[in-house]
């Protein structure tokens, strides 16, 4: 079994967005690439920022003049969103001004063209930028993953922690953080040598990642034998509902463990914390109360969960 998850296969043809005033110039690319690409199209610079908000495309080809906002105050603005900021843009331009193309470069365009285009060399090139943007594209995604289980990282969670707490302030919705911890898994590893550990531990993250079933829960793994579930809009009853269910679906996995006393198998002990956020306390808090009530559940004698609730205002 690799330590690294695969790269799943693209199964989309690229998708390129053409942002030109002229039909003609559009006309054009689109002859160019419409056989094994996907081709969008926009005729002016706003347009083309809602355009590719909407559609992700994995290149833009952007003309520098246009009526209204030219191609360097749509690729500045391209460049300051982030949800745009990755895309690269390549300019198709009719001059040959160095200064403009230095300009262009400065603002994060990654190469010119010069009309009248000539398609080969614009097929090449524009093949170069999207391989660039896939190879980025994957090193952005190892950011946040674990090398040993091929789950998401302490890093991801951190940052999605941030994220989901702001929009359950925003929406005065609850969140709910599991906590998650091997148990004995230092004896495990004692008696079964540490290849066999590593293997219990992919093991359990696999059980995870299946358990979690909505596209916006994480599974994470927070750090040696201890995992974290973050679960948007999701009630104490149902986070503690769900911890069950993983506790019992880790047991089931029936790895032998003889140097438990809790089990026969490998278990584990969860720690559960749901915040009705309604803009007061903090992330952090939500974090450490999952901590405590993870201590509790070692405490209580492991294989088993405890869960609170924050009060809506701190007292």
């Amino acid at each position: 079994m690799n330590d690294l998850p695969a790269l799943a296969p693209t199964l989309r043809a690229p998708r390129l967005l053409v942002v030109d005033d002229q039909p003609v110039n559009i006309q054009a690319i689109y002859q160019a690439f419409n056989a094994d690409h996907q081709v969008l199209m926009a005729t002016s610079g706003e347009q083309a920022l809602k355009a590719a908000v909407a559609a992700q495309p994995d290149l833009i080809l952007l003309d520098v003049v246009m009526p209204g906002m030219d191609g360097h105050e749509v690729c500045r603005r391209l460049k300051a969103n982030a949800a745009t900021c990755d895309i690269p843009v390549i300019f198709v331009t009719a001059h040959s001004d160095e200064s403009a193309e230095t300009h262009g470069l400065a603002l994060g365009a990654v190469d010119f063209i010069s009309k009248p285009i000539n398609p080969a060399i614009v097929r090449a090139r524009v093949k170069t930028h999207l391989t660039l943007k896939a190879q980025a594209d994957l090193l952005r995604q190892w950011v946040y993953v674990d090398g040993l289980t091929g789950v998401r990282n302490r890093r991801a969670f951190d940052e999605q922690l941030g994220t989901e707490w702001r929009r359950a302030v925003r929406d005065g919705t609850e969140l709910s953080v599991v906590l998650l911890d091997v148990d004995f898994f230092k004896r495990y590893n004692d008696h079964y040598g540490h290849q066999a550990g590593d293997a219990c531990l992919r093991a359990v993250a696999e059980r995870l990642r299946v358990a979690v079933r909505r596209p916006g829960d994480l599974v994470v793994r927070y750090g040696g034998e201890e995992f974290a579930c973050l679960l948007p809009d999701t009630p104490l009853q149902g986070a503690l509902a769900f911890a069950r269910e993983l506790g019992a679906g880790i047991e089931a996995l029936a790895l032998a463990h003889a140097e438990s006393t809790v089990s026969e198998f490998v278990t584990v002990s969860l720690g559960v914390c749901t915040a009705a956020v309604h803009g007061a306390g903090s992330a952090e808090a939500l974090l450490r109360a999952a901590d405590a009530q993870l201590y509790e559940a070692k405490a209580a004698g492991r294989n088993t969960s405890r869960g609170i609730k924050l009060p809506a205002k701190p007292d």
